[in-house]
């Protein structure tokens, strides 16, 4: 019987070895992706004919669905008539910013061509979205979701859900893309997105947008707003929501009756299906505008319990006045960093806080609609973007920029004289910690985004913003993320740590202020070539503007090798499998 005992002991010892040493050496998975991007006339989601870019003939395009550390390849056919590129929301591109997809880093991927993106969704979880980035192509469609699962040794802070579902909802315009591109390049911006769409369907009854569930279950609903310029507050009749994510960061888990989503934004919520089997409706609504129930700006989808037979019934749920700023600024206010669970990577997320950080430099970020050289631009400190010909990553490279941009010609921190085009390069400090203040003194609701890093959203206020402000500030548990919204006569502060270095896209989301030119970039720059502190230029990088590609180099002859080796995984193996074996014959 001791003998017995011992061998009982011994394997379980051999098995947490070997699942330790599992653990430690896991692989991630190559995702390899083919998707033909086209213009179709046949879908109409606002019930008009339209063009629509579609992916795969799907609108909205595919589901990428990943896992902490995958390696994705997405070979992209631009099947369309003019230049296309697709950035990835939310992603950070960690070191890696050849492969952001914005007009700063990337060549555009002309009609007719294909480039293949690879990225890692390296220590990231959540839920995240893809779309077009150049052209105003984002109001045609090619818009998708991005799911990114912790790796099974990664605890999540509450119980696997029977199931999942992705909810894309924002507005959108009858009028074709192109129609409405051509009116703001002749400075006509009265045009409003006409209709509210969830996952591509316009309202019911008119288009079914259906999610099936089982009574009795848990599910877990992924929401990103995908639209153009109007924030949206979501509610389901009879359901309340459990906020658990938003955008790769775990939240304090706090119940709502509805949930503002702003544009660019993604939340994950969990939903209990703990109602009699029936119908059930979930409504879309704008903020900052007077819709009556029937509005086409007002979605709605139905959440139906299988085997129900009872439609759905009543006045759609109300939702807070969509001018209540008060409310939308205390929810804002609640959504904190969850302290207790892990992240993507085995530490805990709430190890470190921004408590205690030295601030390296303070941007103060004025948005604004101006008139420059008679036309109407968005700008930031009075500066409106101009895209120039060459990819800034491309001119750094390979030019130090010259030609293309002038890295600080224009101030982070107060606005210019005049309002001017150009092209707006700033420096950030590398691995040094950077607070950002936005302005916001238009009537709308603004929001932000940063491609390669993640907000520490530690203020809202209304009025002016001074250094005082920061007294004001929650440095104990900021959520974490990559949009943030700026109220109207507001400001909204973040803290940002550089640690990627490369050219990082800093911009409005709401469609028309990007494509009218507020945005700008921040390069984050390490002197140290090792690549291993940043990406060298992919092997099938496009060229554009003033830089032409290299000379392909004659290759040279390569001698012939000696006698076989064993491989590096055959002698790792051999090298882990002996310490194994000394690990169990010293526990005997």
């Amino acid at each position: 019987m001791a003998f017995l005992g011992e061998f009982s002991r011994l394997n379980f010892y051999v098995a947490f070895a070997a699942l330790m040493l599992q653990a430690m050496f896991v692989n991630a998975d190559d995702i390899y992706l083919e998707w033909q991007v086209n213009i179709e006339t046949t879908i109409k989601p606002g019930l008009t004919d339209q063009p629509v870019i579609t992916i795969n003939g799907m609108f909205p395009g595919p589901l990428i669905n990943a896992t902490t550390n995958d390696i994705i390849h997405v070979n992209v056919f631009n099947n369309m008539d003019e230049p296309l590129l697709i950035t990835w929301n939310g992603i950070q591109q960690r070191l890696n910013s050849w492969q952001d997809g914005v007009s700063g880093t990337n060549c555009p991927i002309r009609p007719g061509s294909s480039w293949t993106y690879v990225f890692t969704v390296k220590d990231q979880i959540g839920t995240f979205s893809y779309f077009p980035s150049i052209n105003f192509h984002k109001a045609g469609g090619a818009f998708g979701p991005i799911r990114v699962n912790p790796r099974v040794i990664i605890p999540t802070p509450f119980p696997k859900p029977h199931g999942e579902f992705d909810l894309l909802i924002g507005d959108w315009y009858n009028n074709s893309f192109k129609d409405i591109r051509s009116s703001l390049n002749k400075s006509l911006l009265h045009l409003h997105p006409d209709t509210m769409l969830m996952n591509g369907n316009s309202r019911y009854p008119q288009t079914n947008r259906t999610i099936v569930v089982e009574q009795g279950e848990t599910y877990l609903v992924r929401i990103s707003n995908v639209g153009m310029e109007r924030s949206i507050n979501f509610r389901i009749q009879n359901h309340p929501m459990l906020l658990v994510e938003t955008e790769g960061s775990y939240t304090s888990q706090i119940i709502l009756d509805s949930l503002d989503i702003h544009v660019g934004q993604s939340y994950s919520v969990l939903v209990t299906t703990n109602q009699p089997k029936a119908d059930y409706y979930m409504v879309a609504s704008p903020k900052m505008v007077n819709t009556p129930e029937s509005s086409q700006l007002v979605g709605v989808g139905v959440l139906h319990y299988d085997d129900s037979t009872t439609p759905v019934q009543g006045p759609l749920p109300r939702g807070p006045d969509p001018f209540d700023l008060n409310f939308s600024i205390n929810q804002a206010k609640s959504i904190r960093w969850n302290l207790t669970a892990g992240a993507a990577r085995p530490n805990p997320q709430g190890t470190f806080n921004v408590s205690n950080v030295t601030l390296s430099q303070t941007f103060i970020l004025q948005g604004s609609l101006d008139e420059i050289n008679g036309s109407a631009r968005y700008a930031v400190n009075n500066v409106s973007y101009r895209i120039p010909d060459t990819a800034l990553k491309l001119a750094d490279y390979y030019k130090n920029g010259t030609g293309t941009y002038k890295l600080d010609a224009y101030s982070a921190n107060s606005s210019n004289p005049v309002a001017i085009d150009g092209t707006f390069v700033v420096s950030g400090v590398h691995n040094g910690w950077l607070e950002i203040v936005f302005k916001n003194d238009m009537l709308v609701i603004d929001t932000w985004h940063l491609d390669g890093f993640g907000f520490y959203v530690v203020g809202f206020g209304a009025g002016d913003w001074t250094p005082n402000m920061r007294s004001t500030y929650n440095l104990y548990d900021p959520v974490v993320r990559s949009t943030v919204q700026v109220y109207p006569g507001g400001w909204t502060a973040v803290y940002a740590y550089l640690d990627n270095p490369g050219m990082w896209n800093l911009r409005s989301q709401v469609l028309k202020h990007w494509y009218l030119g507020q945005e700008l970039y921040i390069r984050v720059y390490d002197p140290d070539p090792n690549p291993a502190k940043e990406r060298q230029p992919p092997s099938n990088l496009l060229f554009c503007g003033s830089v032409i590609p290299p000379p392909v180099p004659t290759p040279t002859p390569v001698p012939v090798p000696p006698g076989p080796k064993p491989s590096p995984a055959t002698t790792l193996t051999i090298n882990w499998f002996s310490i194994l074996l000394i690990f169990v014959f010293a526990l005997v």
